[in-house]
């Protein structure tokens, strides 16, 4: 709303969008410490910085920061290599890129809202020693991510030959775009999985495996990004490239995590190994 004001109603342009996005944050930010603020009193919790616990979290922390590097790496292969892509129409190739990593970063956000639920209900079932609840949990939430995956594919689908003119009135892009999010749309359930089950393994701690698998996908994708770059049709090989090996090698890897049992550490076991 704030955007829609200051871009549109006030013609302030990306300094607009600046401005609203910042004033979204730090409200929401306002918002979050109240709620611990509150909190700390019903329950007698200390709001002093808790140092053993920050040590633990930062030391939890930096295998996940080198996963998300990796995988935000992958994003930047892609669009350096959308970059390759000929000469002819280079800017319709790059506006429609634009486009469509906006539009599948938006249904990424929304399918991984369930991957922020596997992440709590994973943590407090392996805190509890509940193996078995874990596992069903597991299975509920990879269906329920392939499943809303699939309308997600089904809805982008659908829009893929209308919903660019609402981004550009550039007839090319908006013809350019439907392959690519037919691309994009197929992806959409694997997307889903793969979500999900980043989402359990955050939740059990297994911040190492993801930061390795994370180093691997990047090394198999970038060559794949680079070579589809050069084929007829570039922008939508590099768009395949993206689903077949980016999301392909982070599915086949997660799943073979998931199946195994190593990441299945309880609450118990760290306390008898402490």
């Amino acid at each position: 709303m704030l955007n829609v004001l200051l871009v549109y109603g006030l013609d302030l342009g990306i300094a607009g969008s600046a401005i609203g996005s910042v004033i979204a944050q730090v409200v929401s930010a306002g918002w979050l410490v109240a709620v611990v603020v509150r909190a700390s009193r019903e329950h007698g919790a200390p709001l002093t910085p808790d140092l053993p616990g920050i040590r633990a979290a930062a030391h939890a922390a930096v295998a996940l920061v080198i996963r998300t590097l990796a995988l935000r790496a992958c994003l930047l292969v892609g669009t350096y290599a959308v970059t390759r892509v000929g000469t002819d129409g280079r800017d319709v190739t790059l506006a429609t890129h634009q486009v469509a990593i906006t539009l599948w970063t938006f249904l990424a956000f929304a399918l991984d809202a369930i991957a922020i639920a596997a992440q709590a209900l994973t943590g407090r079932a392996l805190g509890s020693g509940d193996v078995e609840t874990t596992r069903r949990l597991t299975r509920r939430m990879i269906r329920w991510g392939w499943g809303s995956g699939l309308v997600a594919g089904l809805a982008l689908a659908a829009v893929s030959p209308f919903v660019g003119a609402l981004f550009t009135s550039d007839p090319a892009v908006q013809d350019l775009l439907v392959p690519v999010l037919l691309v994009a749309a197929i992806g959409q359930p694997l997307a889903g999985v793969v979500f999900v089950l980043d989402g359990v393994l955050i939740g059990a701690g297994d911040g190492k495996f993801l930061a390795w698998a994370g180093i691997v996908v990047l090394a198999a994708y970038a060559p794949a990004a680079l070579w589809a770059a050069t084929l007829p049709h570039g922008l939508v090989a590099v768009w395949v490239a993206m689903t077949v090996v980016f999301m392909g090698a982070r599915g086949l890897l997660l799943s073979w995590r998931a199946r195994g049992d190593a990441w299945l550490v309880t609450g118990a076991l760290v306390k008898e190994r402490a």
